[in-house]
Order: structure tokens, then sequence, then C-alpha cells
């Protein structure tokens, strides 16, 4: 019996148009242009006009993967949707997104793994993918942090901005051939990033909208060190599953959290800096689409051969990271 395989087909971004520069956070908090670019890489950041939601950022991206994939968007069969920035609790973004597309009666559901959940999702595609259950999966990754963003926090506000990245996945033997993807999770550690309030533990009340519990809270520096270990675990656990050397990587995109996280992870994994593709300076931390962003850019900027592989890394609140290897067929 022959293995069905995952493949991702094609991939699709959105940035929203409004643009939020490190010269705007100097009038907005106690910040500098040199202080942010020195610790973080990021000189600007994308921010959803009013009005623009989630679900249309995420169709969006949605529309360019489908075009790109050259299929009908009936040939669909499961959405799933990696967000950290629902519109609601409940109904599902997932399902929002699909009624945007204008598709019925196919399953669509969120998933929640902060800024690990495109490669989270690839993980769950790729299963669905080679068990048979699903033939054509849209995977969306839409994210609107500024609405959960304190802007008066300069440890965090400078960090975020929104956007969406989307890819279809197959079993069409076409695009990029999915590898291993080793995931993992360590909930002791949920406290070094998260929003208090707002959840069935502590609903929205006059006390949790006065004390801004409604907005990221972060430890940084402790969470710096977690990600790096974790990425870097991931991206090493992923080659040896593969049986492959870091030499035969050809791009690394690591979650666009930072800088200094971005260039500890090339290290490890000896990639050069001019094969770790970077959009932390233009967008800053997209969370969930960070990843997915990056790889649509890499992948128009560079388009991929037979056999070169691309590395991806992330690591988020929860917390989470992934990895995994895609291949050109």
């Amino acid at each position: 019996m022959v293995k069905r395989h995952a493949y991702l087909k094609a991939t699709g971004s959105y940035l929203p148009e409004k643009v939020l520069s490190n010269a705007d956070f100097e009038r907005m908090v106690e910040t500098t242009d040199e202080w942010i670019l020195t610790r973080t890489g990021i000189r600007e950041r994308r921010i959803a006009a009013v009005g623009e939601e989630v679900s249309h950022m995420g169709r969006d991206a949605a529309l360019k993967a489908i075009e790109k994939a050259g299929i009908d968007k009936s040939a669909i069969d499961l959405i799933l949707v990696a967000t950290s920035t629902p519109e609601y609790l409940v109904s599902n973004t997932a399902s929002l997104i699909q009624n945007e597309l204008g598709l019925t009666d196919i399953p669509a559901f969120d998933l929640q793994a902060a800024c690990s959940g495109y490669i989270f999702g690839i993980s769950m595609a790729k299963a669905y993918i080679e068990s048979g259950t699903f033939n054509t999966i849209l995977l969306v990754a839409p994210e609107k942090l500024s609405a959960i963003t304190d802007y008066e926090d300069r440890g965090t506000s400078i960090l975020f901005g929104d956007g969406a990245a989307a890819a279809i996945l197959s079993s069409e033997p076409a695009g990029l051939m999915i590898g291993t993807t080793p995931i993992g999770s360590d909930g002791s550690q949920y406290g070094l990033l998260n929003i208090p309030a707002g959840g069935s533990k502590t609903p929205a009340g006059e006390s949790t909208v006065r004390d801004k519990l409604h907005t990221i809270k972060m430890n940084g520096k402790e969470l710096f060190k977690h990600a790096v270990r974790r990425m870097n675990s991931a991206a090493g656990a992923c080659l040896k599953a593969e049986g492959i050397t870091k030499e035969e990587i050809d791009w690394l995109v690591p979650h666009q959290a930072n800088i200094r996280i971005i260039e500890a992870v090339a290290k490890y994994c000896d990639i050069p800096h001019e094969k770790v593709f970077k959009t932390v300076h233009k967008y800053g931390n997209t969370s969930a689409s960070s990843v997915g962003i990056a790889l649509d850019e890499l992948l128009e900027a560079h388009p991929f051969n037979p056999g070169q592989k691309v590395l991806l890394a992330a690591f988020g609140a929860g917390l989470t990271w992934g990895a995994t290897l895609l291949t050109q067929v």
C-alpha cells in the first residue's frame, strides 16, 4: 500500500495598509527608534483599520492561497484557523471565514497555540491528510494583536502587529512535501505570556477593564530563554528525524518575535544569516501568522527548485513550540 503524503501546495498572506512606525511610538511612550531597533530589530508594524476584522484578513489571505493553488474553493473539505485573537469566544473564527468565502457544510474550527499556531495547524492538517480523512485543507492564521495590546506599556506594545497567513494543504504531490513536524507544550509556564482576564476564570468586569487585564502581559526575559531553548530543540528533533544535516537546509524561517531570538536560533542551526528569512523589521510579531507570512514572502521572492528545503520553527505562549521541514517536490 502506497503511503499518503501531505503537501503544502500554496501560500497566501495579507497585511493591513496602516503602518505604525518606531517614530510613532516615540510620541506615544517613553522610547526611541534606536532603543526599539537595537532590542527587537523592529522598525514598523501593520495595524488593522477600524472595522477590519480577523475574518476579513483571514479571508483575503485565503483567497490568495486558493488562487495560487489553482483550485476551486469548493475543493476544500476542511478549514483550520490558528488564532489568538478570535472575533468572539463563540462562534469560532473558522466558521466566520467559511462564511466569508461562501462555503457551506464543510467542517471549520479554531486551534489556539499562540505564535506556534501555524506549525500546529500544519501538523494537524498533515495528520488528517495522511490518514485519508481529508484531501484538501485550508489553513488560515489571522491575528489582530492591536486589539489586545496595551499601548501605554512600552515593553509589549512595540512588539506586535496585525496580519494573516494562509495555506492550501493537499494529498496531491505538488508544492512542498511536509516532513516531520515535532510540536510540544509546557503548561507550567503559562504565566510568562498571557491575558489575565476575559475567560471563564476572570470574566470581564469594571475592575478588569480598569486594570487593563484584557491585554497581553509578558515576562520578556524569562520568555526569551525558553523561546531559544525550545525552538532549538524542535529544530534539532526535526533534522534528526529526517536524517539530514544542518548544511542541507536552504532556508530557515523562524517565528518573527524579535531579532535576538532569530539570531540565536540561526546560530544553533548553524545557518548563515543570508539564508535566514526575516520580516520582523517590517511587521513585528504577528503571532500565529508570523511564520506563514514570512514563508509566503520567501516563496514569492525566491521560488524553490526541486529538492530545496526550508525549516520552519516557532514558539509561543502556552508555552508551545514546534518545527517542520518542507521539501520542494
